[in-house]
């Protein structure tokens, strides 16, 4: 599986630390117990045993590239992805989640719980995961990266002004900001609309883009007439009122997607790896692993693009999560 594209006549290929990333990222937000987890995010209970099958699968189809953090249940998510992973070769992506005031001890405390449960494994790209102490946190994973802790600085959920502080100091301290992870899917482009994404591939930095599905909204799956989980995140970013307005666009994305066979909610990755980023995916069954596979080898028309967003912008709908 290669991240060789091509989008709007331009071949791109996404690497970090000299590897070449997957057309997609394996999310695990949805994987962990407890606060942060699937329960209470999701609505579902996580099924350990419908994961590690769903690991194998992605990684037999070369979909290599974990996206996880501390807080993802509490320490859980990271405890699941380090236990597939063992004696594997992936390309891992954590997170400092900065809950407290700034300390270099609090940055380090966190970097080495997470380094622990993978039992020394050192992430590819470690992000500052909200804009929070700017210069004092990207000053010391910059220190971080040159005492080899960790492979790449990312940062997420950063507007324009707050990403060029973080690539200013960055450069200041002789390092570069080499990914950014935002909110963007075809309901919420707001990172396109503010300039992060043109600043990302003007500077070479790869665009991650979560929640490209919408937590299960963008995926056919849930209707009026068969809503997500009440008492849980989605349940109430997207309740009757919102899905009912929202069919226009699952029509047109079936229409649209029908043509290369893919289903609704591979539509939804489609749109965003054709945006020229690079999708994380949540992936809890096996089944969304086996679908992962055919998202990397389809491109859509700029026609299509704006036939989509077009029908997206109709339906009056942009739910933003609470902590952007």
């Amino acid at each position: 599986m290669s991240s060789t594209i091509n989008t709007g006549g331009i071949t791109v290929s996404y690497i970090i630390n000299g590897k070449t990333l997957p057309a997609a990222a394996i999310g695990t937000w949805g994987w962990g117990a407890g606060a942060n987890g699937s329960r209470i995010v999701f609505g579902a209970k996580s099924d350990p045993e419908k994961l590690r099958e769903s690991f194998d699968i992605a990684m037999k189809n070369g979909f290599t590239l974990f996206d996880t953090a501390a807080v993802y249940g509490m320490g859980n998510a990271e405890k699941l992805l380090a236990e597939f992973s063992k004696g594997r070769d992936i390309i891992f992506s954590d997170k400092y989640t900065p809950l407290k005031k700034y300390t270099a001890e609090r940055v380090d405390e966190m970097y080495s719980a997470s380094v622990e449960i993978f039992s020394g494994r050192k992430p590819d790209i470690y992000w500052l995961h909200q804009p929070k102490d700017i210069e004092l946190t990207i000053e010391h994973l910059c220190k971080m990266k040159k005492d080899g802790k960790i492979g790449s600085i990312g940062v997420s959920n950063f507007n324009l002004e707050q990403l060029k502080l973080a690539d200013k100091t960055a450069r200041q301290h002789g390092c570069t900001i080499t990914g950014v992870q935002n909110h963007f899917s075809l309901l919420y482009r707001e990172s396109e609309d503010n300039g992060v994404l043109a600043w990302c591939k003007e500077n070479g930095a790869v665009f991650f883009a979560y929640m490209v599905l919408e937590q299960g909204a963008l995926t056919g799956k849930f209707s009026a007439q068969k809503p997500m989980p009440m008492l849980s995140r989605r349940g109430m970013a997207f309740n009757k009122s919102r899905l009912k307005k929202i069919e226009p666009l699952i029509a047109e994305m079936e229409k649209i997607g029908g043509k290369y066979g893919l289903s609704v909610s591979q539509t939804a990755s489609v749109y965003a790896i054709s945006k020229g980023t690079l999708p994380i995916i949540g992936v809890t069954k096996p089944y969304q692993a086996e679908e992962l596979a055919k998202t990397a080898s389809v491109i859509l028309t700029k026609d299509e693009i704006e036939r989509l967003e077009k029908t997206a912008d109709s339906t009056g709908i942009k739910v933003k999560a609470g902590w952007e």
